[in-house]
């Protein structure tokens, strides 16, 4: 494969390297954009241990998103403060309606989310909820089993994703030496998901993304994210395609960010984004650069929402999902039109 040749709005600190061994090494955190897979995520190593001064501060997930031709689905488990939750939300294409949703809460450590994605698996089994994610990342292949029961009926699934892209891996920092680590790869999937009895078997246009998150959050943290998966045609051949956005609390957002596109099992970096949330339409969301790299209207369909205020802690969040338009230019300054195609967001506010 020929090197790619980035252009200046990129930072030499987004071109990806090889991995460090550790996450953390001789206390200090190691930042930057990697081009596989952290074998060590010690993060409990850290010399400043702000961990001991309060743990609410210490968050992890590894969430699923699957798309299918009917539907979207996300799944995750959270570990933060001293709670331990799962969720899985369902929405329907066609009628672009969150229809069913599953929570389970518990403490924290009823929630086990992956040391890593080299050899680790992300669990709950509480109540009625039985949830696994399998990572064997360096095979290229994660796993999922899970099945819940609730006001929403009967959820049950098992799929087996293969790893179609370059990954995103970066190390980004929040604070003097507190870090923010997160991956995320997009899959082609096999097996179904059955909804009350309603079965949706996988095929070539199924896909998936997994989102691996481990890091310390300010005492006030917020963020918003936009990602889309699909197939375009290039050159009369459907490829694989794809896109994440975020804005969180980077203290440099040029050199630390996890803004790319993925093009079948290449990827292109792109530059930081600003979101606006439109005053008179809380419906519409635009993602921005200053460059004109990145120009996408996301129009929300629906919004599964958890809000809640327990004095100390607080959590407002909000998961919407709904189509996507507008374009984004890759690092050869190639455009790609996005008009139509799914996407699914986050807005979240946190104190803890």
């Amino acid at each position: 494969m020929a090197k790619k040749t980035y252009p200046d709005y990129i930072s030499k600190k987004r071109i990806p390297v090889a991995p460090p061994e550790k996450l953390v090494v001789d206390g200090q955190a190691v930042f930057g954009t990697f081009d596989s897979e952290i074998p060590v995520m010690n993060l409990l190593d850290l010399n400043n241990k702000p961990q001991k001064k309060n743990l609410g501060k210490y968050t992890e997930w590894e969430a699923l998103e699957l798309s299918f031709e009917d539907f979207t689905l996300l799944t995750a488990v959270y570990a933060t403060g001293p709670i331990g939750f799962t969720i899985m939300v369902f929405f329907d294409k066609a009628l672009g309606k969150v229809t069913n949703k599953w929570i389970k809460i518990g403490l924290r450590s009823s929630a086990k989310v992956a040391k890593n994605l080299i050899d680790s698996d992300t669990e709950m089994y509480l109540g009625k909820t039985e949830y696994c994610l399998t990572n064997r990342f360096k095979e290229g292949k994660a796993f999922c089993k899970a099945n819940s029961k609730g006001k929403s009926g009967d959820i049950d699934l098992e799929v087996e994703l293969t790893n179609l892209s370059d990954p995103s891996v970066v190390s980004i920092p929040f604070g003097d030496n507190l870090p923010l680590y997160s991956q995320k790869n997009i899959f082609a999937v096999k097996g179904y998901v059955s909804i009350n009895g309603k079965k949706y078997e996988a095929n070539e246009k199924s896909m998936a993304i997994i989102d691996d998150h481990k890091g310390y959050y300010p005492h006030y943290a917020h963020y918003d994210w936009l990602t889309t998966m699909g197939k375009i045609e290039e050159n009369g051949e459907l490829k694989t395609f794809g896109f994440n956005l975020t804005r969180n609390q980077s203290i440099n957002q040029d050199d630390f960010n996890e803004n790319l596109i993925w093009l079948d099992k290449d990827s292109s970096p792109l530059p930081p984004v600003v979101f606006t949330h439109d005053e008179k339409d809380p419906s519409i969301w635009y993602v921005k650069d200053e460059l004109g790299k990145v120009d996408i209207k996301f129009v929300i369909e629906d919004t599964f929402k958890i809000v809640a205020n327990a004095g100390i802690i607080m959590m407002k969040y909000y998961l919407p999902f709904g189509k996507i338009y507008g374009k984004v230019v890759d690092i050869n300054g190639k455009e790609y039109v996005v008009d139509g195609m799914m996407g699914i967001g986050e807005d979240k506010s946190t104190k803890m």
